[in-house]
Protein backbone atom coordinates (compact mmCIF):
# COMPACT_ATOMS: atom_id res chain seq x y z
CA UNK A 1 0.00 0.00 0.00
CA UNK A 2 1.33 3.41 -0.71
CA UNK A 3 2.00 6.32 1.83
CA UNK A 4 -0.95 8.71 1.45
CA UNK A 5 0.21 11.92 -0.05
CA UNK A 6 0.69 15.02 2.06
CA UNK A 7 -0.23 18.76 1.56
CA UNK A 8 1.22 21.69 2.40
CA UNK A 9 -0.98 24.45 3.98
CA UNK A 10 0.13 27.88 4.32
CA UNK A 11 -1.77 29.53 7.27
CA UNK A 12 -3.12 33.11 8.48
CA UNK A 13 -1.13 35.63 6.86
CA UNK A 14 1.95 33.35 5.92
CA UNK A 15 3.39 32.99 1.86
CA UNK A 16 5.12 29.89 0.76
CA UNK A 17 8.42 31.31 -1.36
CA UNK A 18 10.90 29.34 -3.36
CA UNK A 19 13.70 30.83 -3.06
CA UNK A 20 16.02 32.29 -5.41
CA UNK A 21 19.70 31.98 -4.27
CA UNK A 22 22.60 34.42 -4.16
CA UNK A 23 22.21 36.84 -7.34
CA UNK A 24 22.37 40.18 -7.19
CA UNK A 25 20.20 40.02 -10.04
CA UNK A 26 16.64 38.40 -10.25
CA UNK A 27 15.48 36.15 -13.06
CA UNK A 28 13.02 39.13 -13.31
CA UNK A 29 15.48 41.85 -13.85
CA UNK A 30 15.47 43.43 -10.84
CA UNK A 31 18.81 44.52 -9.25
CA UNK A 32 19.67 44.15 -5.70
CA UNK A 33 22.18 46.21 -3.91
CA UNK A 34 25.62 44.31 -2.88
CA UNK A 35 25.03 45.48 -0.04
CA UNK A 36 21.55 43.90 0.41
CA UNK A 37 22.76 40.58 -1.23
CA UNK A 38 26.07 40.75 1.04
CA UNK A 39 24.51 41.02 4.11
CA UNK A 40 21.78 39.19 2.74
CA UNK A 41 19.50 42.15 4.49
CA UNK A 42 16.86 40.76 0.97
CA UNK A 43 15.96 38.38 -0.94
CA UNK A 44 13.83 37.01 -3.28
CA UNK A 45 12.01 34.18 -4.54
CA UNK A 46 8.72 33.04 -6.49
CA UNK A 47 5.33 32.73 -4.57
CA UNK A 48 4.22 29.09 -4.50
CA UNK A 49 1.24 29.38 -1.94
CA UNK A 50 0.25 31.48 -0.18
CA UNK A 51 -2.37 31.77 3.44
CA UNK A 52 -6.03 32.85 3.59
CA UNK A 53 -5.11 36.20 4.75
CA UNK A 54 -5.71 37.80 8.00
CA UNK A 55 -8.90 37.04 10.10
CA UNK A 56 -11.57 39.76 10.64
CA UNK A 57 -13.49 39.24 13.66
CA UNK A 58 -17.61 39.57 13.68
CA UNK A 59 -19.41 42.29 15.11
CA UNK A 60 -22.53 40.88 16.81
CA UNK A 61 -24.93 43.91 16.53
CA UNK A 62 -24.04 44.64 12.67
CA UNK A 63 -25.87 42.34 10.08
CA UNK A 64 -25.88 44.55 7.08
CA UNK A 65 -21.81 44.80 6.91
CA UNK A 66 -20.65 43.81 3.30
CA UNK A 67 -18.06 41.38 4.32
CA UNK A 68 -21.11 39.30 5.95
CA UNK A 69 -23.01 38.67 2.50
CA UNK A 70 -22.41 34.82 1.77
CA UNK A 71 -21.47 32.13 4.00
CA UNK A 72 -22.84 31.18 7.07
CA UNK A 73 -22.63 32.42 9.98
CA UNK A 74 -19.97 31.65 11.96
CA UNK A 75 -17.98 30.94 8.72
CA UNK A 76 -14.30 32.44 9.74
CA UNK A 77 -13.46 35.61 7.11
CA UNK A 78 -10.14 37.11 5.41
CA UNK A 79 -8.90 40.20 4.86
CA UNK A 80 -6.74 38.88 1.58
CA UNK A 81 -3.02 38.79 1.06
CA UNK A 82 -1.53 40.82 -1.77
CA UNK A 83 1.11 38.20 -2.79
CA UNK A 84 -0.73 35.63 -5.04
CA UNK A 85 0.74 32.18 -6.21
CA UNK A 86 3.10 32.85 -9.11
CA UNK A 87 4.13 36.84 -8.08
CA UNK A 88 7.99 36.85 -7.39
CA UNK A 89 8.59 38.49 -3.96
CA UNK A 90 11.62 40.88 -2.22
CA UNK A 91 11.35 40.34 0.98
CA UNK A 92 13.08 40.67 4.33
CA UNK A 93 15.37 37.36 4.80
CA UNK A 94 15.58 37.81 8.12
CA UNK A 95 12.11 37.18 8.75
CA UNK A 96 11.72 34.21 6.78
CA UNK A 97 12.10 30.86 8.57
CA UNK A 98 13.24 28.14 6.30
CA UNK A 99 11.79 24.84 5.62
CA UNK A 100 12.48 21.67 3.69
CA UNK A 101 9.66 19.92 2.46
CA UNK A 102 9.67 16.27 0.38
CA UNK A 103 13.24 17.15 -0.22
CA UNK A 104 12.30 21.13 -1.38
CA UNK A 105 13.35 23.80 0.47
CA UNK A 106 10.89 26.74 0.91
CA UNK A 107 10.88 30.17 3.15
CA UNK A 108 8.15 31.08 4.55
CA UNK A 109 7.51 35.15 4.90
CA UNK A 110 5.15 36.74 6.75
CA UNK A 111 3.25 39.23 4.07
CA UNK A 112 4.23 42.28 6.40
CA UNK A 113 7.93 41.35 5.61
CA UNK A 114 7.86 41.23 1.67
CA UNK A 115 9.10 44.62 0.28
CA UNK A 116 7.48 44.03 -3.51
CA UNK A 117 5.58 42.14 -5.46
CA UNK A 118 6.06 41.77 -9.99
CA UNK A 119 3.13 40.12 -10.97
CA UNK A 120 2.84 39.32 -14.79
CA UNK A 121 0.73 42.60 -16.82
CA UNK A 122 -1.41 39.84 -17.48
CA UNK A 123 -2.32 38.73 -14.57
CA UNK A 124 -3.36 42.49 -13.39
CA UNK A 125 -7.20 43.31 -12.82
CA UNK A 126 -8.99 45.93 -12.19
CA UNK A 127 -8.70 45.86 -9.03
CA UNK A 128 -5.08 46.15 -9.00
CA UNK A 129 -5.22 48.82 -10.99
CA UNK A 130 -7.82 50.86 -8.30
CA UNK A 131 -6.24 49.83 -5.20
CA UNK A 132 -8.65 47.87 -3.95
Amino acid sequence: MSEPRKRLIVVGDRVLIQPEEGEDRTHVGLYLPRTAVDNQAVQGGKVVATGPGNAVSAPTELDDEPWKIGGSPGEPRYVPLQARIGDYAIFFRRAAVEITFEGERYLVVPQAAILTLVREEDDIDVEDLLGL
